[in-house]
């Protein structure tokens, strides 16, 4: 199957509550916040989600090209070179992983490892840097943020007793919050606590991990199972993870905000923009394409695609495909030209693996 891949809906069940948004963009008759507040975007990674492993969650599912459902995991395997390229030097191990997330709540405090210590400490081979693209506030949230690293780090010793003790108060007094709107790009590094405020709908991109230390056991009601906790670990070894240094107020920008640089401008105003970068992280690039009538793409690496504004349509090999408001694909590295087209001014987010 050699052709640019479009995915359906893959919703995950996760520990918070959300995803109205997301029904929203299915079309569902009667949208409502649940637990299944994530849209998985072509996945090649199983969610860990303990209490259910009997079910699996997480791997994008898609036909081949005699219409049987298969993974999208299988069908890189069965064709790596077309899809991720045969000079590239990616496995499977450099596809990012790429969500949609719409919060309802707060998430937990979390912290996820780097790729050094889940490849040294953990036996895996990436950890879990991980970016936001801001596309959406909830009409009734007034002051949309983030927590991101501590901005008033506390002492390992006490940490361990806030954790211990589940005492939140004083966990949340080392952060400040971050004020977010729509278009803000945001880049977490592995080793920096954080949670996503509530009323946010955003794209996830990060490494193809489902590593975390969730430090708060309790949210809304739910409960996380103590196996869920420390990744299967002890607190010491989760508190190895963290990333203790200050990051002050007057650095919060530099460190986790990503501002766009334009890339190149086509006589018709399309034009391409990179919003993060290799000078920003090894894992993966974010790049966004603003389409103004026809813009033609040469592009050796593959890449998802997600549209976030507009609609059009993709062209390579004499083949076109629809692209409506939010729809997401796959474009392999066998596909070097292409060329977009909309009468809407179409957005598209593009996803592509790190230079690691």
């Amino acid at each position: 199957m050699r052709k640019i891949i479009k995915f359906a809906a893959n919703r995950v069940w996760r520990t918070y509550q959300g995803g109205k948004q997301l029904d929203i963009i299915q079309g569902e008759a009667n949208p409502t916040d649940s637990s299944f507040p994530e849209d998985w975007i072509g996945s090649t990674v199983e969610a860990v989600n303990i209490g259910r492993e009997d079910i699996s969650e997480g791997l994008a599912i898609v036909n081949d090209e005699n219409g049987q459902a298969v993974s999208f995991r299988d069908l890189i395997k069965g064709d790596p070179d077309f899809f991720l390229g045969s000079d590239s030097g990616c496995s499977m191990d450099d596809i990012p992983l790429v969500k949609y997330l719409d919060s309802a709540t707060r998430l937990h405090f979390q912290v996820h490892p780097t790729r050094s210590f889940a490849q040294d400490r953990l036996g895996r081979p990436r950890g879990k840097t991980e970016a936001y693209v801001i596309l959406a506030i909830r009409d009734d949230v007034s002051d949309p943020y983030i927590y991101a690293g501590f901005q008033r780090p506390p002492k390992r010793e006490d940490l361990k007793k806030w954790i211990e003790t589940q005492d939140i108060d004083s966990i949340e007094q080392c952060f400040d919050r971050i004020p977010v709107k729509p278009g803000d790009v945001f880049l977490l590094p592995g080793g920096r606590p954080h949670a996503l405020g509530e009323g946010i709908l955003m794209l996830e991109i990060m490494e193809p991990s489902d590593l975390a230390v969730r430090f708060e056991f309790s949210r809304c009601g739910y409960v996380i199972p103590e196996g869920a906790r420390f990744m299967g670990r002890d607190i010491e070894t989760a508190l190895d993870v963290f990333n203790f240094d200050s990051v002050a107020p007057d650095k919060v920008d530099a460190e986790f905000r990503c501002p766009p640089k334009i890339l190149t401008t086509d006589e018709t105003g399309s034009q391409l923009e990179e919003l993060i970068g290799e000078d920003k992280t090894s894992c993966f690039t974010v790049k966004r394409a603003s389409v103004n009538r026809n813009f033609k793409r040469t592009q050796t690496s593959f890449f998802y695609g997600v549209v976030v504004t507009g609609s059009g349509s993709i062209t390579t090999d004499g083949q076109t495909m629809t692209l409506n408001p939010w729809d997401r694909f796959f474009c392999p590295a066998g596909i070097e030209e292409f060329e977009y087209q909309s009468e809407s001014e179409m957005t598209i987010l593009e996803c592509y693996p790190g230079n690691s």
